[in-house]
C-alpha cells in the first residue's frame, strides 16, 4: 500500500482516510446486529426467519437509501451527503438499544438501513472522482477494506461486552456504542473537501440531471449489468456476514470467546481480500478480477458449509472465505464509477450498487426460512453459491474499464 499511497496528494489522502473511516464505522454499525443476533434469538425467542428478516430489512432499505443519497449527491455534493448519511445511520443504531419488541426493532433497523446505504453511494463516488485513473482501483478498493476493520471492531466489542455484562443487557450496550460514528463526523467535517470534478460539472450544467437518464439508452444496459454484479456479490457477502456468527455458535457450538476468535480469522481474510483484489483490479483488469474472486468464493464457501470438517479446518478456512467474498466487493466502487458520466455518476452508481444490495439482501432471509427444512450450513452454502454465479453472468456482460478517464459529458 505504501508505494502507491505516497503518490497521493494531501487532499487525496484526507479524502481517503475520511472515506475509510466512514466505511469502517458503517460496517461496525451494520455488523453489531450480526453478532448480537444469536442473543436476540435466545432472549426474545425469535425464529430464524424473524432474525433473518431483521438482517434483510436493513439491507433492503439501504437500497432505497443508497439511490436517494446518490440522486441528492449529484445535486448538493458528495462530501455533504457522506456526512449526513453517517449521522443518520449512527443515530438509529443507537436508538435500537431502547427497542422492547420485535416490531420496534424492525422499524429502527429499517430506518438505520436508509443511512448506511447512502454512505457507500456518496463515499465511493467521491473517492473515484478525486483519485487519478491509474490508482483508482487500488485506492477505492483499499477504502473498502475499512469494512473489515469495522467488522473487526464489532467482533471485538462483542467479545468484551458479552464477557462483562449479561446477554440481556450486553446487546443493548452494543447498539448504544453505535452512536460513535456521529462523533467521527463532527471531527472530520472541516477536512473533507468536495470533488473538483463534481464542482466543475455543476458550474457548466444548465439544469439538474434527469433521474431517469440511467434507465434510458445508452446507460440502461450499464445499469442492468452493474446491478446484476452487485446483486450476486452482495447477496453472497451478506449471507455469510449475517449468518456466520449464528452458524458458529448454534451449529459448531462455540463459546462467545471462541466465536470471536473464529470471526477474527474470517475478518483478517476479509481485510486482506479487499487490499489484494484492489491491486489486482488495476493490474489484471476489472472483469478478470471479478471472475477469479467469484469462482474461488463459490468453491470455498461450498467446502466450508457443505463439507464434514473438523474444528481446526473450519478455523483456517475462515480466512479464504473472508478473502474471496470481500475481493469481489473491492472492485465495484471504481468500476461502477467508470461506467457513468459525472452528472449522473452518483445516481447510477448508487442505484446499481443498492438495487443489487436490496435484491441480494433477500438471501439472508431466505437462508433463515430454508434452514427450517435443511441444515443451516447447507442453506448458507446453497444461497451463497447461487449468488456468486450471478457475478459470473454479470461479468461476462461487463465492458473493461480499467484506466478509463471519468467522463463529464451531458
Amino acid at each position: 500500500m505504501q508505494g502507491w499511497f505516497t503518490q497521493l496528494s494531501g487532499n487525496e489522502r484526507r479524502t481517503f482516510w475520511a472515506c475509510f473511516a466512514g466505511w469502517a464505522l458503517d460496517a461496525m454499525d451494520v455488523q453489531l446486529y450480526a453478532v448480537v443476533m444469536p442473543t436476540l434469538i435466545a432472549v426474545w425467542g425469535l425464529s430464524k426467519g424473524q432474525a433473518g428478516t431483521l438482517g434483510t430489512v436493513a439491507l433492503v432499505m439501504s437500497a432505497f437509501g443508497g439511490w436517494i443519497a446518490g440522486i441528492v449527491a449529484d445535486r448538493i455534493g458528495r462530501a455533504r451527503v457522506l456526512q449526513i448519511t453517517i449521522l443518520w445511520f449512527s443515530c438509529f443504531t443507537a436508538l435500537s438499544a431502547f427497542a422492547t419488541s420485535y416490531d420496534q426493532l424492525l422499524v429502527l433497523r429499517s430506518l438505520q438501513g436508509l443511512g448506511f446505504g447512502g454512505e457507500w453511494a456518496a463515499g465511493a463516488t467521491l473517492m473515484s472522482e478525486v483519485i487519478s485513473p491509474k490508482l483508482r482501483g487500488r485506492a477505492v478498493g483499499s477504502v473498502q477494506s475499512g469494512w473489515a476493520v469495522g467488522y473487526g471492531v464489532a467482533a471485538l466489542l462483542f467479545t468484551i461486552v458479552f464477557k462483562l455484562a449479561p446477554p440481556e443487557t450486553a446487546w443493548r450496550i452494543m447498539f448504544l456504542i453505535g452512536v460513535l460514528p456521529a462523533v467521527a463526523v463532527l471531527i472530520m467535517r472541516g477536512s473533507l473537501k468536495e470533488s473538483p470534478l463534481f464542482e466543475s460539472a455543476t458550474r457548466h450544467r444548465a439544469a439538474p440531471a434527469r433521474i431517469r437518464e440511467i434507465f434510458e439508452p445508452p446507460l440502461l444496459r450499464t445499469t442492468l449489468v452493474a446491478s446484476l454484479i452487485a446483486m450476486g456479490a452482495l447477496g453472497g457477502n451478506y449471507t455469510i456476514l449475517t449468518w456466520l456468527p449464528t452458524y458458529l455458535s448454534s451449529v459448531r457450538h462455540l463459546s462467545v470467546l471462541n466465536t470471536g476468535g473464529y470471526l477474527g480469522v474470517n475478518i483478517a481474510g476479509s481485510f486482506c481480500g479487499y487490499l489484494i483484489f484492489a491491486h489486482l483490479s488495476d493490474w489484471l483488469g476489472r472483469r478478470l478480477t471479478f471472475a477469479i474472486s467469484a469462482v474461488l468464493a463459490a468453491i470455498t464457501v461450498a467446502i466450508y458449509m457443505l463439507g464434514n470438517l473438523d474444528g481446526l479446518i473450519v478455523l483456517l478456512l475462515g480466512f479464504p472465505i473472508g478473502f474471496f467474498q470481500s475481493g469481489i466487493v473491492s472492485g465495484m466502487g471504481a468500476t461502477f464509477a467508470e461506467l457513468y458520466p459525472t452528472h449522473v455518476r452518483s445516481n447510477g452508481q448508487g442505484f446499481s450498487y443498492n438495487a443489487g444490495r436490496g435484491i441480494g439482501a433477500a438471501m439472508p432471509a431466505l437462508v433463515g426460512f430454508a434452514s427450517a427444512s435443511m441444515p443451516l450450513g447447507s442453506a448458507i452454502g446453497l444461497f451463497a453459491v447461487a449468488s456468486y454465479t450471478l457475478v459470473l453472468v454479470g461479468t461476462a456482460l461487463l465492458p473493461e474499464t480499467r484506466g478509463r478517464e471519468l467522463l463529464s459529458y451531458e
